[in-house]
């Protein structure tokens, strides 16, 4: 009887953690999955056909990366009950608050533009021309946010984050084509080995930085601060916000290594390469090399993944710029308020998203450009916003037992200095081309 007590005990205890952490699980998980956006699955399938497996070890960087810089924001939000520009507002006053905010606005309107770039796209391989894309997506894009309730987009969001697992089958497809190598090339590529084929060249320094410009962002910062705050978690919440968001990066890197694989088994390692330039080509070009009716179920996986990718990220990449704006401003910014009840939020949503998408529609704009350079940008900018963050996770007097410990101390500040080593390597390489080769 009494391990049957016990057991008993066991589970009403595991289930009631679990009820817990469903309950706190949103803005972490949703985040990190968003974080694949449609610039992303456009940067890893390049990299894909372009370098093969040799760059998977990046995700091994980026995993505990992108959740020790994630993980901060839930304990500021948490703690503060602030978004990050309200923050930074209040600690650090109204110069560094507008240069930050400036900073995220533009980089979030550019980031948006290349969601709409990949939803466009994805949509084309179905016959659907761009302007009705367009048109169809904001609208369900505003229909998403204008419940007035909180619970409401997230479940939405969750739902459509189940999407973005399409990749792994078509990866292991990819994997059966007959100039596919073994999988133990995908181990060489994870250990760094697969390096000693390419070496680092400026070359390929822009594509690393492009995979962590697109895997760690700053509008993914300000997202999730916001949403812990508008969601109501407080400094109880934090060890189930921590899990899910390790869950989410995870995840994340699990999709983006899985996307990589896919292009490079299908493309790198054909006789002949085949090179290709963004998501869409890969859908269209992945048909044909696959046995059956393999080839036609890849494709549209591929688009369905796109889209889907393009449409979480604009969700939440608009949504970030309008929680930080509103902070800033002191408007209402909740999705726990109706339209009438928080009118500027909403327009400004809105907003994004109409300029955004309406880039998309011009004749001959360079879309691809644009794609990549957004993530190499994004990065350049980051370890300023990384900075904030770290201070602020300092600021006792802010966080009192939730500031930053000094392990958490080293790796912020190791990070930092990572990515302003990095960034100054392409600014170096793209002011003198040839001091680096």
């Amino acid at each position: 009887m009494y391990w049957v007590s016990k057991s008993i005990h066991t589970v009403n205890r595991m289930r009631r953690r679990l009820m817990i952490f469903l309950s706190v699980m949103g803005p972490g998980f949703i985040v990190m999955v968003a974080d694949n956006d449609a610039g992303g699955i456009s940067t890893y399938a390049v990299t894909g056909s372009k370098y093969g497996f040799s760059l998977l070890w990046v995700f091994l960087i980026l995993l505990p990366m992108a959740y020790l810089v994630q993980e901060m924001t839930v304990r500021l939000g948490a703690v503060t009950k602030r978004g990050q520009a309200e923050a930074i507002f209040k600690s650090f006053g109204p110069f560094w608050g507008w240069c930050s905010l400036i900073d995220l606005f533009v980089m979030n309107w550019l980031t948006l533009v290349t969601e709409y770039i990949g939803m466009t796209a994805a949509m084309s391989i179905f016959g659907i021309p761009p302007w009705i894309t367009f048109l169809a997506v904001t609208a369900v894009l505003l229909g998403v946010v204008v419940s007035g309730q909180y619970w409401t987009f997230e479940k939405l969001t969750l739902a459509f984050c189940a999407f973005n697992l399409v990749y792994i089958p078509a990866a292991f497809w990819a994997m059966d084509t007959p100039t596919a190598p073994p999988w133990g090339e995908v181990y060489r590529g994870l250990f760094f080995t697969g390096m000693d084929r390419t070496g680092f060249t400026p070359e390929l320094i822009f594509f690393v930085l492009a995979n962590i410009g697109t895997t760690i962002t700053p509008w993914m910062l300000s997202f999730q601060q916001s949403a812990v705050v508008d969601k109501g978690l407080d400094i109880h919440d934090i060890k189930m916000g921590r899990m899910e968001t390790f869950i989410g990066s995870v995840s994340t890197c699990l999709v983006a290594a899985f996307i990589i694989i896919a292009t490079a088994a299908a493309f790198y390692y054909h006789d002949p390469p085949i090179l290709i330039e963004d998501a869409k080509q890969t859908a269209d070009a992945i048909a044909p090399l696959l046995p059956g009716g393999q080839g036609e179920w890849a494709r549209r996986l591929f688009a369905i993944g796109l889209f889907d990718a393009g449409f979480l990220g604009a969700l939440c990449i608009s949504l970030s710029t309008s929680w930080a704006v509103g902070e800033v401003y002191g408007w209402a910014h909740s999705l726990n308020k109706k339209v009438k009840d928080a009118p500027w939020f909403y327009a400004l949503y809105l907003f994004l998203l109409l300029t955004a998408g309406a880039v998309v529609l011009i004749p001959q704009a360079p879309l691809i450009l644009i794609t990549m350079f957004v993530q190499v940008v994004a990065v350049t900018i980051l370890p300023t916003t990384l900075v904030f963050l770290v201070l602020l996770l300092n600021d006792r007097a802010l966080m009192g037992e939730h500031a930053n410990t000094g392990w958490q101390n080293a790796t912020g500040w190791a990070i930092i200095a990572a990515l302003f080593f990095i960034s100054s390597l392409m600014g170096i390489d793209t002011l003198f081309p040839n001091l680096l080769k």
